[in-house]
């Protein structure tokens, strides 16, 4: 019998946050398992809701201010201070991310990480001795060029001219000027929780990558690809970057290309995880589970790259721990995520985007409760024979 099942989601991008997710599992799991321990770890990955799960997690607290949106609007954001006060984290998507960006206004060749600049310098005001950026959800494209402006580097064309936001002004960049850099970010430390697996430039570039999802039409796409090369070149000479690949680098791609530019400016870019989820005590958890359900708006060929449902599935595994996994959609390499022993899609009959989005929590919950009936069944059956050769994880639909 299942008595303690460890629910560790991720958000749904544009729908639920990972504590709405989670909650939303533990409603499914209840309906058939009432009496079962359920231990809820909504996930963040460096994207929406970091700021907030790492300051409930180490008793700090959020600071609110307003800042630069990605479309250049002023936005209600914020950062954390962590409970040692020591450090500050910064989340991209609270003020550029994809959700801060209309629809009808949804082209990463103009918005702007200049938000991103903003917050970090109002961490800098707080005497902070770290500043931890998250990324992850962004609405951007501009290689974090915004965000080196908003901290004082100016951006020049070949006439001298200061460039406008967005990522397709990069093609015109000629030189940077960091004399009005603040300084004080040469004593602070700087790190980045990014996705190792996104780089900047080439075939398998962020502008390639996530580009389309940002609303970028094909042109547009190699039109960031050639701003990003040319900002990768002209960061690596005048902010002294010379022997970083930036353009390659594991994380340089993170939201949009901003890991590159906090790159050059002397941040670390580490695994997202590694960073993030030793606040939460995670494998402790995972190893007194007795069933691990995970969660992620899309179940695919890219969730092993580093994604919410790999990672659990992987650390659930050094333990040995049965790992389910739900999502929105599911698509080509869903029952090839390693770790994972079942996985379900949560829509129970086609429906148009906007429905989903907005039933997601009942969805979700439905869902949990239909996967959780056929792995009970399941236990009842006769025990059967080993059947030779590979086994691929079930999927329950």
């Amino acid at each position: 019998m299942l008595t303690r099942v460890v629910v560790a989601p991720s958000g749904f991008k544009e729908s639920l946050s990972a504590q709405a997710a989670a909650d939303a599992i533990a409603d499914g799991v209840r309906r058939v398992l009432p009496e079962a321990v359920l231990d809820l770890i909504p996930l963040v990955d460096g994207g929406e809701g970091t700021a907030a799960a790492l300051a409930a997690a180490t008793g700090g607290r959020l600071v609110a201010l307003p800042a630069t949106g990605p479309v250049g609007e002023r936005v209600g954001t914020h950062f954390a201070l962590l409970g040692s006060r020591e450090t500050a984290v910064v989340e991209m998507a609270a003020v550029a991310g994809l959700s801060l960006v209309p629809r009808a206004l949804r082209d990463p060749g103009a918005t702007t990480t200049y938000g991103v600049g903003e917050l970090i310098s109002a961490a800098l005001d707080t005497g902070v001795r770290r500043i931890l950026v998250g990324c992850g959800d962004s609405g951007t494209s501009d290689g974090g060029a915004g965000a080196l402006q908003a901290l004082g580097a100016r951006l020049l064309d070949a006439d001298g001219f200061e460039l406008p936001h967005g990522g397709r002004e990069l093609t015109r960049l000629a030189r940077i000027d960091p004399s009005g850099l603040d300084p004080r970010l040469r004593d602070v430390e700087l790190l980045v929780a990014c996705n190792p697996y996104n780089v900047l430039c080439g075939e398998r570039g962020v502008a390639r990558v996530f580009g389309p999802q940002k609303g970028a039409t094909p042109a547009q796409v190699e039109q960031l690809s050639a701003g990003l090369e040319t900002w990768a070149d002209v960061l690596t000479r005048d902010l002294g970057a010379v022997g970083t690949d930036l353009r390659h680098g594991p994380g340089t791609g993170a939201s949009g290309g901003l890991g590159a530019g906090l790159a050059a400016l002397g941040a670390r870019l580490l695994p997202r995880f590694d960073v993030l989820l030793d606040h939460l005590d995670l494998d402790a958890r995972l190893a007194r589970a007795d069933l691990v359900v995970t969660a992620e708006g899309a179940l695919d060929h890219q969730t092993p790259k580093g994604k919410v449902p790999a990672e659990v599935a992987r650390r659930a595994k050094l333990y040995g721990r049965p790992v389910l996994a739900l999502a929105g959609t599911l698509g080509e390499g869903a029952h090839d995520v390693p770790g994972v022993d079942a996985y379900s899609g949560i829509l129970p009959a086609p429906m148009a985007l906007a429905e989903a989005l907005v039933r997601a929590s009942e969805l979700l919950t439905d869902a949990t409760e239909r996967a959780l009936r056929m792995i009970l069944l399941g236990a009842r059956l006769p025990a059967h024979a080993e059947v030779s050769g590979t086994q691929r994880p079930s999927s329950v639909r």
